[in-house]
């Protein structure tokens, strides 16, 4: 199973996310679900550096993804994050609404 859990701050901003296992929804190289989360996920590390200018703190590797959000001191590059990040939580719950045996999502304060 993945699972997926974000962190946010007493003001609900998610200041990282982090992404760990397998869904072992197929086979590797087959799997739909694991390939879901791993572009909604990688998608938003890259769209976050790429249209902000914020570089998330992010590691990577097989089965594990882990990126925490470092404040840019400007509201407006701020704002954009956050929606950014609020994108992906919704894409993320998409999937995990259609393939729940496979996809759990927590929430938790940093």
């Amino acid at each position: 199973m993945i699972t997926i859990t974000i962190y946010r701050d007493q003001d609900e901003r998610i200041k990282r996310f982090s992404v760990t296992g397998h869904a072992k929804y197929d086979d590797p190289g087959k799997d739909i679900v694991c390939a879901g989360v791993s572009a909604v996920t990688v998608g938003a590390v890259n769209a976050i550096e790429k249209l902000t200018g914020i570089v998330p703190d992010a590691e990577m590797k097989s089965g594990f993804l882990s990126a925490s959000m470092p404040e840019s001191g400007e509201t407006h590059r701020n704002e954009q994050l956050q929606l950014l990040l609020a994108g992906m939580v919704v894409a993320l719950e998409s999937i995990a609404d259609q393939y729940g045996k496979h996809v759990r999502i927590k929430h938790t304060l940093a």
